[in-house]
């Protein structure tokens, strides 16, 4: 994942990371910003958020929030870091693999369905990303390469699929994270019409019939779906 510098053009001696607090005290005020600023950047984008709210429901000055996270880019990116460390902590020391990583998947949509506010950040930062000189740009950019290549490793162990046909597994990889990224979408417009899981569970199981239907035919085709939906 990358991380954004947290200057503008030119300003390449701008340090890239936040201030380390030193105190319990500071060290919990920084993180209340970090859920502060998740909370406004998922409801009105990093563009409409403004640092002026965010300080003002922190009960600091703007230079306050500044002192220690140096510029608002260096704080998105602080926000979409802490994202991905509490789905780094879920999924646990060892990443999972082949069938084991698509399971993996259909059990983040079902945990998905009970954290609206992350599901929604991360909705509008990544279709707000693709405008010019976004400074989260760069960190979906990379974010959706390794997902590709999670999902199509896992799709070739399970499937046993062959060199020659590794550009399917590919194309079957895109399509479950275009999936799954729709269905969010759905999901916080219309909460009660769509079942992330069960859909998410639908297509990785299609696909895997799709990729080997030696292996996962209509007979025997796993149930990735530990959700009971």
């Amino acid at each position: 994942m990358s991380n954004q510098s947290a200057g503008g053009a030119g300003r390449s001696a701008t340090p890239r990371t936040p201030r380390t607090p030193r105190s319990p005290e500071a060290r919990k005020r920084q993180r209340d910003i970090l859920h502060i600023a998740t909370d406004a950047f998922a409801a009105r984008g990093y563009n409409n958020a403004s640092l002026a709210e965010i300080a003002d429901r922190a009960g600091l000055t703007q230079a306050g929030v500044l002192h220690y996270f140096r510029s608002k880019s260096l704080l998105l990116t602080s926000v979409l870091e802490l994202r991905d460390q509490t789905d780094i902590e879920q999924l646990g020391p060892d990443r999972p693999h082949g069938l084991d990583f698509l399971r993996h998947l259909v059990d983040t949509a079902l945990r998905n369905a009970e954290r609206e506010g992350i599901v929604r950040l991360y909705a509008v930062l990544s279709a707000e990303s693709v405008t010019d000189d976004h400074p989260a740009q760069d960190y979906f950019r990379d974010r959706y390469e390794g997902l590709r290549a999670f999902v199509a490793d896992a799709l070739r162990e399970a499937c046993d699929v062959s060199d020659e046909d590794a550009e399917k597994a590919g194309n079957a990889a895109n399509a479950v994270i275009a999936v799954m990224d729709g269905l969010q979408v759905q999901w916080l417009l219309a909460p009660d019409a769509v079942n992330m899981a069960a859909s998410t569970d639908l297509v990785v199981t299609a696909l895997l019939a799709a990729l080997a239907p030696h292996k996962f035919g209509p007979s025997d085709a796993p149930k990735p779906d530990r959700a009971g939906a």
